[in-house]
């Protein structure tokens, strides 16, 4: 469920593509059963295209990667969490639109 320039993030890799990351990096938080979360996917997959280059933009699966969603605070979906030199830099809870999460990955830039 991600599209070609969306990276897909994993509890094994979190480290290294989040919080390693030299650029920001948004996260999408979903699960395959959350109807909301399908219809902010193709939102993402838009800002993944976007900022391509400047930033990433990946998909975490709740249900694999349960422990981290706690960790994270993560108490809702969709969650998505912008992080800037591996700490969160910005949280939207909900569907939001395009330009909120363009427009935070550039101000982080």
């Amino acid at each position: 469920m991600a599209g070609p320039d969306t990276i897909t993030v994993t509890a094994a890799n979190f480290k290294s593509e989040v919080l390693e990351s030299t650029v920001p990096v948004l996260v999408d938080f979903w699960a395959e059963w959350c109807g909301p979360c399908r219809m902010l996917a193709p939102t993402i997959d838009l800002v993944a295209t976007e900022v391509k280059g400047k930033a990433k933009v990946g998909k975490l699966d709740i249900d694999s990667a349960q422990e981290l969603a706690v960790s994270l605070g993560i108490q809702s979906i969709p969650t998505v969490i912008l992080f800037k030199n591996g700490l969160p830099a910005g949280k939207w809870i909900g569907i939001r639109p395009k330009a909120d999460y363009v427009n935070a990955i550039t101000a982080a830039q």
